[in-house]
C-alpha cells in the first residue's frame, strides 16, 4: 500500500470516528470550538440531557454553580464564552457570550449586524425592544417546522450588532435575566 492510500484510509477512519452521519447531517461526537449552535443545543449537547449526559456527549467536564435551586448554569471546561442553563436537572438552553467565535448552523455569530441576522433567517425573525440596552433589540428566530415549535434562538443586540445569543426550549430561552 503506498503512502497516499494509507493517508486517505487514515483520514477516512479518523473522520468516521470523530463524527457520525445521521440522515445526511454530520453529528459531532464531542464538543469543539467549531461546534455549531442549533435551536436545541450545540454540537453533541442537546436540550433535555442531564448534566452528566451532556458532559459525556461533549467529551469535557461541565461545571459551575452548585445545583442548589431549580435553575443554574454549567460551562464546559476551557470554554469561557459558553454556558448551559440547567432547569429540572436537564439542559434547557445554551448561551454564547462576549467575543465568542461559535456560530449557529446558518453562520450567525456575535458581531453580526441585525441586517445579517434577518438575512440568514428570512421571514423568521421577530424583533422586540431590549429590556436593558437603550436602542437594543432581541431578534428571535421562530422556526417554521411544527416539530420545532417549542424552541427558539434569541440574538441580543445593541441596536446594531449581536452582543450575545442563546438557543433552547421555551420558556427558558426567553428568560432575559437567565436564572435570576
Amino acid at each position: 500500500m503506498n503512502n497516499q492510500v494509507k493517508f486517505w484510509t487514515l483520514a477516512t477512519l479518523t473522520l468516521a470516528v470523530s463524527s457520525l452521519t445521521v440522515g445526511g447531517v454530520v453529528a459531532q461526537t464531542r464538543l469543539t470550538p467549531q461546534s455549531k449552535v442549533s435551536i436545541n443545543g450545540i454540537g453533541p449537547v442537546r436540550v433535555g440531557m442531564t448534566v452528566s449526559q451532556a458532559s459525556q456527549a461533549a467529551g469535557v467536564r461541565l461545571a459551575g454553580d452548585k445545583p442548589n435551586n431549580s435553575c443554574y448554569y454549567v460551562s464546559p471546561k476551557g470554554y469561557k464564552n459558553l454556558g448551559f442553563m440547567v432547569t429540572e436537572n436537564r439542559i434547557a438552553r445554551v448561551d454564547v457570550y462576549d467575543k465568542s467565535r461559535i456560530t449557529t448552523i446558518r453562520g450567525a455569530k456575535i458581531g453580526d449586524t441585525e441586517a445579517r441576522i434577518k438575512s440568514l433567517y428570512p421571514g423568521q425573525i421577530q424583533v422586540s425592544p431590549h429590556n436593558y440596552v437603550p436602542g437594543g433589540h432581541y431578534l428571535t428566530f421562530v422556526p417554521q417546522d411544527r416539530a420545532d415549535r417549542n424552541y427558539r434562538v434569541v440574538f441580543e443586540t445593541d441596536g446594531k450588532r449581536v452582543t450575545m445569543y442563546r438557543a433552547g426550549k421555551l420558556p427558558e430561552v426567553e428568560y432575559v435575566e437567565g436564572c435570576s
